[in-house]
């Protein structure tokens, strides 16, 4: 990673993590200890609090209702977040681990996973994708028909000119990204419906992220 490049992660990073502190506060995952039908395993971006964060939060809140006649769970990626961009691997590791033991003691339920800033590349990582910021355990490729969707916001992937959908042959289909203009993170390339680093969780994307893992669950 350039010097550039990584001081423009950080920049907004450091935004990420005031605005981040004031609306996700202490936060937690929603576990539940029976098996669900679904469970959405998300990474909170740079500098938030632990939990799932500004955007797994409501993306969380928002499939359960979509989903109201099936079980949904949640699990936030347990990583520490941090701003010098060097925790994305053990945040994979973690991604991964707990993927392989929720699937070995519950053999029904199906996933939905993803991330935001630094959580997106915790989920590239974890779906075998290389990327500039760390490496990382994998989720086996044995479980990939149990992966329902997919979601990233702002993911750096993008300043290399590649998204899930490019990188993963396995994953790609099953994937949305979001990467507002004017993001620095993701390179500012327009595909969300906002702008900047900071608004995926209130200009629209959380809204059809949960919608595409919804529709991606029925249609599994």
């Amino acid at each position: 990673m350039t010097h550039n490049l990584r001081n423009a992660i950080l920049l907004a990073c450091a935004a990420l993590g005031v605005a981040g502190t004031a609306a996700v506060g202490t936060a937690s995952a929603d576990t539940k200890a029976a098996c669900s039908d679904l469970e959405i395993v998300f990474a909170r971006g740079s500098g938030e609090a632990p939990g799932l964060g500004i955007t797994g939060t409501p993306l969380v809140s928002d499939v359960k209702s979509a989903l109201s006649s099936d079980s949904v769970s949640s699990y936030a990626v347990n990583y520490a977040a941090s701003y010098d961009q060097t925790s994305a691997g053990p945040g994979a590791t973690d991604m991964s681990n707990h993927v392989k033991s929720t699937a070995a003691a519950c053999p029904d339920t199906k996933f939905a996973f993803g991330g935001y800033s630094q959580g997106a590349s915790v989920t590239d990582i974890a779906i075998g994708i290389r990327t500039a910021l760390g490496t990382g355990g994998t989720i086996p490729e044995e479980l990939a028909p149990r992966v329902v969707a997919v979601i990233a916001f702002g993911n750096p992937l993008g300043l290399y000119g590649q998204t899930i959908g490019t990188a993963s042959p396995t994953y790609g289909p099953k994937s949305l990204e979001f990467c507002n203009r004017g993001d620095n993170v993701c390179g500012g390339t327009g595909t969300g419906p906002g702008y900047g680093h900071l608004s995926y969780a209130r200009d629209g994307s959380v809204d059809a992220a949960a919608e595409f893992i919804a529709k991606q669950y029925t249609a599994s």
